[in-house]
């Protein structure tokens, strides 16, 4: 099976008729763990739900591809299929479905008609997976996310994550709310991912979940699109410095989207 890849090329994407993401690049490959971030209202929220195909985010120009594949002409469900996932920033609550009938369903949906994952195996796989997270065996039978704490949603998302075993991965401000037991909980999820036929894009504003998922690359984003990439270092200095020296050594002046529109 070949490494996947998840080609950005010169997006625009609009809300409400202002341009969010303005001639946005960026390549993930398997293997790579890319991280992005960025002051608030930049366009990084806009950037993971325009990908997954959120209906209020209108792409007005540019390509996604996954291996080739033309994602902006799939369906919500066949960009899940195709083997993309989003960990949201909040996690839906779907009362009368529990966790493990919903994660049992999203498999099956991958798979071929009469392929499907055997009980045994597919509970065999979900308690590795809750041990690796340190969840009580009790979250399998409770309805998806309703009553979880931020924490618990979160580890929620990459319990999801690790089931699905998604080609690409985009983990949107996963560290939102985590203490730090959780966030090494998370942290710990997410790096038993990381191998060849695996690519991941975090979006964070923080360095501290980058102490524990050690990033190939980090970019900076501003009026929404990339202006500066770096390895992990250029997180720490964004975290001992701010942004103010990147404005400042590219000529950017602020400028954010309205509150509401974009996190």
């Amino acid at each position: 099976m070949s490494a996947p890849s998840l080609k950005i090329e010169n997006l625009h994407v609009t809300i409400e008729g202002k341009e969010i993401l303005k001639d946005f690049s960026l390549e993930v490959n398997g293997g790579e763990i890319h991280a992005i971030m960025g002051p608030n209202g930049t366009g990084k929220s806009t950037l993971a739900s325009a990908i997954m195909g959120h209906p209020k985010y209108e792409i007005t120009s540019g390509s996604v591809t996954l291996n080739g594949e033309d994602v902006l002409e799939m369906e919500v469900d066949e960009r899940a299929k195709a083997g993309m996932f989003l960990a949201m920033q909040y996690p839906s609550e779907i009362s009368g479905v529990t966790n493990s009938d919903f994660l049992r369903s999203a498999i099956n949906a991958q798979r071929e008609e009469g392929d499907e994952i055997s009980l045994m195996k597919f509970i065999r796989q979900l308690d590795e997976k809750m041990d690796l997270l340190d969840m009580d065996e009790s979250f399998a039978h409770r309805y998806l996310n309703e009553g979880f704490s931020g924490g618990e949603k979160k580890r929620n998302e990459i319990l999801q994550l690790m089931m699905l075993e998604p080609k690409i991965a985009i983990l949107d401000e996963i560290d939102s709310g985590l203490d730090i037991d959780a966030l090494k909980v998370v942290s710990q999820g997410v790096n038993a991912m990381r191998g060849s036929e695996f690519g991941c894009l975090i979006i964070t504003h923080y360095q501290r979940l980058l102490n524990y998922i050690t990033p190939d690359k980090v970019h900076v984003m501003m009026q929404g699109r990339i202006v500066k990439s770096g390895g992990p270092e250029l997180a720490q200095r964004l975290e001992a410095e701010g942004y103010d020296w990147i404005k400042e050594e590219l000529g950017i002046e602020d400028e954010r989207v309205s509150e509401g529109q974009e996190a």
